[in-house]
């Protein structure tokens, strides 16, 4: 099977648990688990998939069939626990019973109303991220295929459920939706009842299954924690063609939208919905730079354009120097790369010079490369803003200004005459998917990494105690979007920096120089006897470890991690000149 080839055995988990060293996991995790179905068993293989990704889970595991007790009572074991996020696993065996004694066609709109009433409760008593499922759609279908225009049958009143569910978790922030019907259809619904199961221990599928259930949810629960992935790096020949362009020439590469050459037109409509979405696109491979291109610029059968692709490397260097290449071009991390090639070799050399980028295991038929990555789920995101959309045109805007950064002889000059804008501003409601985003996202210039959800960002609107800003950045060759994000909160007299956030496509234009003059014209108002800030170390922050020492702040502890905080006077603080202006009011 293939949760097998993929490390998602039930009993090897299972038994992986037993071992567990939190000393190779140093990230922490406060998990809490409210399921209408029995969990004993489905915790240990969470906590096995959560150490694979370098995290050490703590799971609160609620009484059985407990959901609306511990979301209603606010001195339940939920609530003292604390969690950082709240998964609510649904079992359609059991909605099932429940509806056997009210089977009209308002049910689901009624359950739906029940289940929104308890996000409410739990919204009201903690700012955790609630993880909700859907129900599997059973398999009884008393209609058969008129079970569609039966309002009141089993079938149906699920699918309309599952309907209610997305569109009242689309409109709420913090609410997330983990697809179990999606796994389930994908497994089968034939594997997944296992009725036996059900009748003497209220197990929620088949344990065979079980993995793929702990995975969706891992996978749901690492997105908010910014592990995602940001880059696609993409080989050509015999990945997104047949045949090798500098062999066979332009004509004689095989790439068609239908027949036997689809697989590769397949594979980049695939890649282009995922540049859609905003995750980048890099070429890397091995051949000449004029045979790279030319089916990007003449073949027909093209699904991907030049435009499509961010960066573009083609040369005679292994692949795993081109892939370092690409990252400090982009300057991700990476553990936020995929690599996609059709050679063994090359995938290997990746693996084992650069363990951290992801390297699928590609099918030996191109017809199974979407099916192989898309049951992977590597794309795995809980945010989505217009940014998104917009960061493969961002990442071409950044090129064309180190190419326009080369004519100047200094970088004062480059930066006056890029005529830099940038508008700061509190916290909105317009804004806060791309906050959060930045939030959940952002590592390296981050001096808390504080992982704050959407509801939780939301919250900041209206701390009195709060002063929440985010910044846009904008010049003469594009818009660079939303790109930072300072919170500031007054605390006994003194004005501390909380959070301190910036994309590092920004590095290098002073923003951080106007933000902190900001950060003290603030301090000024408010009268704040002096500005306070921590420094919170991790394996990917260390390029802001002196932040605050250049901006003059004397450093007034150090704890055994790391860890550092600093003070300045805003008496002692000196602005520092950059070549940035306010934006214009918007009328």
């Amino acid at each position: 099977m293939d949760q097998l080839e993929n490390g998602l055995d039930y009993r090897s988990l299972l038994q992986a648990s037993k071992h567990l060293d939190p000393a190779l996991a140093p990230h922490k995790l406060r998990l809490a688990l409210l399921s209408d179905a029995a969990t004993q068993r489905f915790v240990p293989l969470l906590r096995t998939l959560f150490h694979r990704r370098g995290v050490d889970a703590e799971i609160y595991e609620a009484p059985f069939d407990a959901v609306e007790m511990e979301a209603y009572d606010a001195n339940s074991g939920l609530y003292r626990f604390d969690p950082d996020a709240i998964a609510i696993l649904n079992a359609v065996q059991a909605f099932r019973a429940a509806r056997d004694d009210s089977p009209e066609a308002a049910f689901a709109a009624t359950a739906a109303a029940r289940i929104a009433k308890i996000w409410d409760a739990l919204q009201a008593h903690s700012r955790a991220t609630i993880v909700q499922s859907n129900f599997v759609l059973p398999y009884e279908r008393f209609f058969g295929n008129f079970d569609h225009h039966v309002p009141e049958s089993f079938y149906a009143t699920v699918a309309a459920l599952n309907a209610h569910i997305v569109e009242s978790a689309r409109s709420r922030r913090g609410i997330l939706i983990n697809d179990l019907d999606a796994v389930a259809s994908w497994a089968g619904r034939r594997q997944w009842f296992d009725d036996r199961l059900w009748d003497m221990a209220k197990y929620l599928c088949a344990l065979d299954l079980m993995p793929l259930v702990a995975r969706n949810l891992v996978d749901i629960v690492m997105s908010t924690r910014g592990r995602v992935i940001k880059c696609v790096i993409v080989d050509l020949d015999n990945t997104l063609w047949g045949g090798v362009i500098g062999d066979d020439g332009l004509e004689g590469i095989r790439l068609n939208s239908h027949g036997e050459d689809a697989a590769f037109y397949r594979l980049q409509k695939f890649l282009k919905g995922l540049v859609r979405r905003g995750i980048v696109l890099a070429v890397c491979s091995k051949n000449d730079m004029a045979n790279a291109l030319l089916p990007f610029e003449k073949h027909p059968s093209m699904a991907l354009r030049r435009d499509d692709i961010a960066v573009f490397v083609a040369n005679w260097k292994d692949k795993a120097e081109n892939i370092r290449s690409i990252r400090d071009t982009l300057n991700i991390g990476f553990d936020s790369m995929v690599f996609l090639d059709d050679n063994p070799f090359e995938r290997n050399l990746v693996r084992q010079l650069l363990p951290e980028v992801a390297v699928p295991e590609l099918p030996e038929d191109p017809a199974d490369y979407v099916r192989e990555i898309s049951c992977l789920n590597l794309f795995e995101t809980s945010s989505y803003s217009i940014e998104d959309s917009q960061r493969a045109e961002l990442y071409r805007l950044e090129d064309a200004r180190r190419q326009s950064q080369a004519q100047f002889a200094h970088l004062d000059e480059f930066l006056a005459s890029l005529d830099i804008r940038i508008t700061v501003a509190r916290f909105d409601p317009f804004h806060l998917p791309r906050i959060a985003q930045l939030m959940q996202r952002s590592n390296q210039f981050n001096l808390t990494t504080r992982r704050l959800a959407e509801a939780e960002c939301a919250a900041l609107m209206t701390d009195p105690c709060a002063i929440p800003l985010y910044a846009k950045l904008s010049d003469r060759l594009g818009d660079h979007g939303l790109i930072s994000i300072v919170v500031l909160d007054r605390r006994a007299g003194d004005l501390a920096i909380s959070d301190w956030l910036m994309s590092c496509r920004v590095l290098g234009r002073g923003v951080e120089q106007f933000l902190m003059n900001r950060v003290f014209e603030e301090a000024a108002r408010l009268g704040a006897e002096q500005v306070t800030g921590e420094f919170l170390p991790t394996s990917k922050n260390a390029m802001v470890k002196d932040f605050f020492a250049r901006f003059g702040f004397a450093k007034v502890a150090e704890d055994s991690r790391g860890a550092t905080r600093w003070s300045l006077t805003p008496a002692a603080y000196r602005p520092n000149r950059t070549w940035i202006s306010p934006a214009p009011a918007t009328p």
